[in-house]
């Protein structure tokens, strides 16, 4: 009896440690997601977003832009805004972007 009582020991030992690989595996896959907001970073996303409007040459969505220009969604809103702001952009009734 005791054999038995050893090896389930064992067994839940090494059930923690593959759950505690798979956990550290998880967050190092999630880091690799986060986003820099800093004026480079946001500037070199701005200029994705010129480029695939540019490419396009007609009004965009989001969806659309960061689908052309291969960036998430949240960067794309950062190029966006910073291309707004710099009066590059307009927005057309149906929610979609072009050039000025």
């Amino acid at each position: 009896m005791a054999e038995k009582k050893a090896t389930t020991k064992k067994a839940a030992t090494e059930t923690k440690e593959t759950a505690a690989k798979k956990t550290t595996a998880t967050k190092k896959a999630a880091a690799k997601n986060v986003l820099a907001i800093n004026a480079e970073n946001i500037g070199f996303k701005a200029g994705d977003v010129y480029q695939a409007l540019a490419a396009a040459e007609k009004a965009l969505s989001i969806s659309e832009i960061a689908k052309a220009a291969k960036i998430s969604s949240e960067e794309t809103l950062l190029g966006l805004g910073w291309l707004f702001k710099e009066g590059k952009l307009l927005s057309t009734d149906d929610n979609k972007v072009v050039l000025a």
